[in-house]
């Protein structure tokens, strides 16, 4: 059997959501599951999350979900196929063990929860809480005016330090694994 790195995977869970997008899920899910890299996401079978779990299913990848219980009763909504499917209790629980599976965290176009998350690994990595890279997937320039509000929040004193301190940004699937390091990894 293949070992595998873990990756957390933060995005969209809504299905009304431009192809483009969805392409781009599809693509890096092929990627980690040709490099063996195990997903590790928020375990929902909808949006992006859904997509990119059934892409590395569909390349023989392995998957770990992880869904607070409240979504999982909602029909439709865990992504039953994981290879591994663990259930919380609360949000917060889902986070702390996404975060401590992973050996690195990637956050692809989605809501206020990808923000959230993808935030939280930023502020502890530069907090020292970890050294774990962090990429974001700027799919046809999503996050374009987060990424300039970051480089305001430096210009006027609020951030020591300009964000490539702590994560990169790519604008292509291919692009996240070599971001990562993990590129060649098997």
């Amino acid at each position: 059997m293949a070992s595998y790195r873990s990756v957390t995977v933060y995005c969209s869970s809504s299905n009304v959501i431009r192809p483009i997008f969805t392409d781009a899920a599809e693509q890096l899910g092929a990627e980690f599951a040709r490099c063996h890299i195990q997903l590790v996401n928020g375990g929902g079978s909808v949006g992006l999350m859904g997509v990119m779990a059934r892409a590395v299913h569909d390349k023989g990848g392995r998957v770990v979900g992880v869904i607070p219980k409240r979504l999982k009763s909602i029909e439709g909504r865990a992504y039953e196929a994981s290879d591994e499917l663990i259930l919380t209790e609360t949000m917060r629980e889902r986070k702390r063990i996404m975060y401590e599976r992973s050996d690195a965290y990637v956050a692809l176009a989605g809501g206020y929860g990808t923000l959230e998350e993808f935030l939280e690994v930023l502020t502890l990595r530069k907090l020292g809480y970890h050294d774990k890279e962090i990429v974001l997937l700027n799919t046809d320039g999503f996050y374009d005016e987060m990424l300039a509000f970051f480089d305001k929040m430096t210009l006027e004193g609020f951030s020591n330090e300009p964000t490539e301190e702590f994560f990169k940004v790519v604008s292509q699937p291919d692009q996240v694994l070599p971001a990562l390091g993990l590129g060649d990894w098997i």
